[in-house]
């Protein structure tokens, strides 16, 4: 008899579709850029609105929106209930990337994501209102963003995680329109170093937040990855790093979505179980 390992059950019930979430949109209102932002939160089958449940919050990436994540990857759904998590996709705009713009205020995506949202949520559903009961992570720019976030506001989450992410942004003056956002790099080199994941190391001490990141051998941030791990590693500072054979793709995501999750139902039961 073939041998049924847990993760091959697991993704025959992902396949299978064989746990139905529900998905609301919903719209956001921002205080501080004054304008409602849609959003995505999907709720497990077990969501009776009495049990606490934890959250991941999930970024896309640059260009993507809101949907985006259910739309190239559905089976979040299946993993949502099979976890037992809600996952909530804001939108990140078409190039904030996930910052609290120096040059231009009516960007507040750092405020909007780590505070008026994670508020908002803690409002509306039952969750578990602490760090312990709150993730967050996303691709390329929401890899970015997933770290850039979490290393910055460890009173909001627990736990983190990069997906193909741009965590040195240095390299890249000229790309993403990131110079709206922050000013040209020869004009406002301050900014660079101040905004990129690589400059928020200073801010971490080990195991106070659970750290993974992932990305692709052939991916053009494969390189930034690289240095964050071994600089991690330097500052003796815990975290998960997976690097595979994949590029900066819509497949790539959608497999390493799945890692993630478990990772991150891992962190959300050693906090309950404790």
């Amino acid at each position: 008899m073939k041998k049924v390992t847990i993760v091959t059950l697991l993704l025959t019930l992902c396949t299978m579709g064989a746990f139905p979430a529900t998905v609301d949109t919903i719209n956001v209102l921002s205080e501080k850029m004054g304008k409602e932002i849609k959003t995505v939160v999907i709720k497990p089958q077990s969501y009776n609105g009495q049990d606490a449940f934890p959250v991941l919050y999930l970024l896309h990436g640059y260009s993507g929106q809101y949907d985006g994540w259910v739309k190239m990857a559905p089976h979040i759904k299946d993993l949502a209930d099979y976890y037992g998590m809600m996952v909530v996709c804001p939108d990140g705009g078409f190039d904030s990337w996930y910052w609290d713009s120096p040059v231009d205020s009516t960007s507040r995506y750092e405020t909007f994501v780590a505070r008026e949202l994670t508020t908002w949520v803690d409002e509306h559903y039952t969750t578990i209102p602490s760090r312990e009961g709150r993730a967050i992570s996303g691709l390329s720019m929401g890899g970015h963003g997933g770290l850039y976030l979490a290393f910055r506001n460890q009173d909001i989450y627990g736990a983190c995680g990069s997906m193909s992410g741009g965590v040195d942004i240095r390299p890249f003056p000229n790309s993403w329109n990131m110079s709206k956002n922050l000013g040209s790099q020869r004009e406002h080199p301050e900014n660079w170093e101040n905004y990129t994941v690589m400059k928020q190391l200073h801010l971490l001490t080990p195991n106070a937040l659970r750290i993974i990141i992932d990305c692709g051998t052939e991916d053009f941030f494969y390189q930034v990855n690289k240095r964050l791990h071994e600089e991690l590693l330097y500052r003796n500072i815990p975290h998960d790093f997976i690097s595979r054979p994949g590029a900066h793709n819509g497949p790539y995501w959608s497999n390493a979505v799945k890692y993630q999750m478990l990772y991150f139902h891992t962190f959300f039961q050693s906090r309950k179980d404790s």
